[in-house]
């Protein structure tokens, strides 16, 4: 838990500390659409990851320049994330859903190529617990927290014209469930539009 704030802090250290470029080209804040794919898991007692479960997020974005390098980006999302265990013939998929609000802290290395890091709150709207196989059957259901909190970093890639395409992963910090110590961990790749 130290080495993944220690590498927090640095990386929004280096954000911090980017000079404002030379160029005649001032950067607008803007706002926009985004979505994209997730892969998404959970760690148990910190001592490992269940198996990834595909699925998607899309929302909204406003970006303002604090100067030439650095951005604020609060968003809304909708996150589809849980996780999959497998075990010989038999899966069991939770699948939980979010309305998740991170605020982005963007740091432009050049004038396309950006890093990003920052805080999220996630509130829980549904879950559904699917069971393959006679393992898992009979099983009862599971029944998340509501609230959900975390750190977001990554980077990407944004055009003149306002397309972005960029990576993000989310180090949850709040227990899913009350037992087990289970957090969320979800890779996202996303494609973004200003409008």
């Amino acid at each position: 838990m130290k080495t993944t704030l220690i590498t927090i802090a640095m990386s929004l250290g280096l954000i911090l500390s980017l000079n404002a470029q030379d160029g005649t080209t001032k950067r607008k804040s803007n706002a926009g659409l985004k979505g994209g794919y997730n892969l998404a898991a959970v760690s148990f007692d910190g001592e490992g990851e269940t198996g990834q479960r595909s699925s998607f997020h899309i929302g909204l974005y406003g970006e303002s320049f604090l100067n030439e390098n650095i951005s604020i980006q609060p968003e809304i999302q909708y996150s589809q994330q849980g996780y999959k265990v497998e075990s010989g013939n038999s899966t069991f998929t939770q699948k939980l859903n979010y309305i998740n609000l991170p605020i982005m802290l963007k740091g432009y290395l050049s004038s396309n190529f950006f890093l990003e890091a920052g805080p999220q709150i996630g509130l829980a709207i549904s879950h559904k617990e699917e069971f393959e196989g006679s393992l898992f059957e009979g099983e009862s259901e599971f029944d998340p927290n509501s609230f959900d909190f975390g750190v977001n970093f990554g980077g990407g890639f944004k055009t003149v014209s306002g397309v972005s395409l960029g990576a993000r992963y989310h180090l949850g910090l709040g227990d899913i469930y009350d037992e087990g110590s289970p957090k969320n961990r979800v890779w996202q790749f996303y494609i973004g539009f200003d409008f």
